[in-house]
């Protein structure tokens, strides 16, 4: 993999609470697929480590006229010689013999934010980074940083949100979901994330942004609000978020699901492109999202390399 960062640590940070700010130690132990040992962050999920950049803090120094310490942000690694917040999603850190993989940029302030109280602004937002523990190892001030590009080679990185009223305030069994994680699982995609939203658009947009934009998820899968009752509003809100339509998808769905039934000539579904990422509506029930999955996958392979940038376009010279 080509190198695309190098730094070095400024410092490392741990608080045995939440909400509370971190303070500098003199090393860390990072701990696989769990974070950094000692810190109330750490856990199985994916914001496991948080990074910021030193170059980052000193503007907001200069600023606000505040000086503030390391882990003032909540930030585990005060990362300098690179701005971690430039990385892709899917980068990885190499320190020493400790790997991590990059998995968010950026993350909305806590309202009780010490910072943002005090200045009335917070740099996470931008400038934070969070990772995933690939490999364990201890790291300490000075310890030498090299981020690596995305593996080409990784699996398709995948989500799912589930659009339902009902299945968002527990008054229904959100079984599409599961399947659909099920499926793309079966299938050799890596599902980072499910989720269940209530048939808000505004919901739905900022979902599908953070999941693009901030998670770098190669494809998004919606379940439900493709149809005609009053709060479908799935296919407005993944138009809207869009920078490319790609109409050829629910175009071909809506023919594959004919065979099944003649309800899917009422179906809105849509699909399109954000930045990197595939967007792609699929109905409610779980037998259509079945179909429509089985149907779909062995066909966008080549559209997503593309977005990976690690196929060629068709019929070029």
């Amino acid at each position: 993999m080509e190198i695309i960062a190098t730094g070095r640590i400024k410092a490392v940070c741990i608080s045995e609470e939440r909400g509370t700010v971190k303070t500098t130690v003199a090393s860390v132990s990072l701990r696989e697929n769990y974070g950094v040992e000692g810190d109330a962050h750490a856990g199985d999920w994916h914001r496991q480590v948080s990074l910021l950049g030193a170059d980052a803090v000193a503007s907001f120094e200069d600023d606000t006229k505040t000086k503030v310490e390391p882990g003032a942000f909540g930030e585990n690694i005060l990362v300098e010689g690179f701005d971690p917040s430039k990385l892709p999603a899917g980068a990885e850190l190499k320190i020493g013999g400790a790997v991590l993989e990059i998995t968010q940029l950026g993350k909305e302030c806590h309202t009780s934010c010490n910072i943002k109280k005090m200045t009335g602004k917070c740099i996470m937002p931008v400038y934070g980074v969070f990772a995933q523990v690939k490999e364990g190892g201890s790291i300490k001030p000075g310890d030498e940083i090299t981020a690596y590009e995305p593996d080409p080679q990784r699996p398709y990185q995948a989500a799912v949100i589930t659009v339902s009223d009902k299945g968002s305030n527990g008054e229904r069994e959100d079984k599409s979901g599961p399947l659909a994680k099920s499926i793309l699982e079966q299938s050799g995609y890596e599902v980072r994330e499910t989720i269940i939203i209530p048939d808000e658009k505004e919901i739905i947009k900022r979902e599908l942004i953070r999941l693009a934009d901030k998670r770098g998820m190669d494809v998004i899968f919606t379940s439900g609000g493709t149809g005609f009752a009053r709060r479908d509003v799935t296919p407005e809100a993944t138009d809207e978020v869009c920078q490319k339509r790609v109409p050829g998808i629910p175009e071909a769905l809506r023919m594959n699901s004919m065979q099944f039934t003649d309800h899917a000539l009422l179906s809105r579904q849509s699909a399109g492109i954000r930045g990197n990422t595939l967007i792609i509506n699929l109905p409610g029930s779980p037998k259509a999202v079945r179909e429509d999955l089985e149907f779909i996958l062995p066909r966008i392979s080549h559209g997503i390399n593309l977005l990976r940038d690690t196929d060629k376009e068709c019929g070029g010279n």
